[in-house]
């Protein structure tokens, strides 16, 4: 699988499709980092939503009451115990860092730059590219931990299942 391509590179090929460095090309600029900003805001979002509901299903094997298909007696079943504590914590692990990457911003230094505005434009959109490249890596991560909670919480129901079966 090929490596995606950095904020900041595809910002740079942007700006060279466009050759321009108006005051109209400024605000596309922005507008572009913003809108990339917010897709993965909501992407985060989203991501965050499901995982809690996720969370409300893996835990269902440990709170069902005794006697129900998927109940789960910890004394009797630790490994399938452990196993729902282990899904619990991948899809939890994810929310958090769905979290981290929705609180995430554009920070940079604007010292002494009173007098260079075209050098504060460039570290605000430096620093846009970053937050953007960050936000990605946490939910390429918080994608993969869910993934990996939910085939955890399928496998461990049909356990339980088969388990009841016997």
């Amino acid at each position: 699988m090929a490596k995606p391509m950095s904020t900041r590179a595809f910002f740079r090929l942007f700006q060279a499709a466009r050759e321009s460095q108006d005051a109209a090309s400024l605000d596309s600029d922005l507008r572009l980092l913003q809108a990339k900003d917010l897709d993965l805001s909501i992407r985060l979002g989203a991501v965050l939503a499901f995982d809690a509901l996720l969370i409300g299903t893996a835990i269902q094997p440990a709170v069902a009451s005794p006697g129900a298909p998927l109940a789960l007696d910890a004394a009797t079943q630790p490994v399938f115990t452990l196993l729902t504590m282990v899904a619990v914590a991948c899809l939890a692990l994810a929310g958090f860092l769905a979290v981290r990457g929705i609180t995430l911003g554009e920070e940079f230094s604007d010292e002494g730059l009173a007098d260079r505005p075209e050098i504060m434009i460039q570290r605000l959109y430096a620093a846009y590219c970053l937050s953007i490249d960050r936000q990605r890596r946490l939910l390429t991560l918080s994608i993969r931990l869910t993934v990996g909670g939910v085939l955890l919480t399928a496998l461990l129901f049909l356990l339980v299942l088969g388990d009841k079966l016997r």
